[in-house]
């Protein structure tokens, strides 16, 4: 009976990282389109992109840790809803300087939130499937991290496109975490609730 009920808490637990995973590549999608899109167009759009992309990082970090156990369970998530916050509002800043400084705020937040994200998902591996791809994101994220402070000390001033790679490549270990879960829900035989 314990153990049943283990195996409905692991579950319902996956139900919610696939529909948590589907969600944040659905919103790195529309982002990235954003950006090579209007977001070329208008540098207040392009700021506006910019600032909510962190933010948005720090507000799904704390509704998954909600759902996970809370941010005191969840110390790696915990640490990168501070991190992205504190990001925020450095992108504020670095908007009013060039986006040089933009995209050095955004290597070092990159390299902070992709080691705290393989941290997560190294603590998930045992209870979670899809957390190879996460743990993957997770480290990419730190070496573009490293790749964007070194492109923000060049001369010439990026564009919101380079950005713009990143949150596709991070779209797409979203989604094939999300993707992975799915397969294996349906091969266990668990099902969505309607």
């Amino acid at each position: 009976m314990a153990n049943n009920q283990t195996t409905l808490g692991a579950s319902a637990n996956e139900q919610w990282l696939k529909q948590y995973y589907f969600t944040r590549a659905a919103f790195s999608v529309l982002w990235v389109t954003a950006a090579l899109t209007i977001g070329q167009q208008s540098f207040a759009v392009a700021a506006a992109l910019l600032i909510a992309y962190p933010a948005w990082d720090a507000a799904a970090n704390v509704f998954d840790a909600a759902r996970s156990g809370g941010l005191a369970v969840n110390r790696s998530q915990a640490i990168n809803v501070t991190a992205s916050s504190i990001m925020t509002i450095a992108v504020i800043i670095a908007l009013t300087m060039n986006m040089n400084w933009v995209l050095g705020a955004f290597g070092l937040w990159a390299i902070f939130s992709g080691l705290l994200q393989l941290g997560t998902a190294v603590r998930r591996w045992k209870t979670s499937g899809g957390q190879w791809a996460m743990i993957l994101s997770g480290g990419q994220s730190a070496v573009a991290g490293a790749l964007f402070i070194f492109q923000a000390q060049m001369p010439q001033e990026p564009s919101i496109s380079t950005v713009a790679g990143y949150a596709g490549v991070g779209a797409f270990y979203f989604l094939v975490s999300a993707i992975w879960l799915s397969i294996a829900l349906s091969r266990r035989g668990i099902h969505p609730v309607s």
